[in-house]
């Protein structure tokens, strides 16, 4: 029933800031929860960040906290992803993800994923 497609990846220098958007079709996008998930090549999917249902409760991975931020605009049918101050080591392909479920940190909690979207943060 819901699709999802992220964009606004791209090639940006260490330090800068970039925002990801995702996309969502369907008539039940309030009723999920998404994260976003990043995988280098060579690694395992890692998490994130996760947002409510109710885009009043975040989760965030420690390597993101204070630089990351996940919001939600239902009317939209869009969650984004506001990165700031970024490192090489955020290079990676980014997912958003949703579910239905409730434990948001993981990655097998998601029923559905978008395409990804590569981010590269130069030296």
């Amino acid at each position: 029933q819901v699709t999802l497609v992220e964009s606004g990846g791209g090639l940006v220098q260490a330090g800068g800031s970039l925002r990801l958007s995702c996309a969502a079709s369907g008539r039940t996008f309030s009723s999920i929860a998404m994260g976003w998930f990043r995988q280098a090549p060579g690694k395992e999917r890692e998490f994130v960040t996760a947002i409510s249902r109710s885009g009043i409760i975040l989760y965030y991975a420690d390597s993101v906290k204070g630089r990351f931020t996940i919001s939600r605009d239902n009317a939209k049918n869009t969650v984004y992803l506001q990165m700031n101050s970024l490192k090489p080591e955020d290079t990676a392909v980014y997912y958003c993800a949703a579910t239905r479920g409730d434990s948001l940190r993981s990655r097998y909690e998601y029923d559905l994923w978008g395409q990804g979207t590569q981010v590269t943060v130069s030296s």
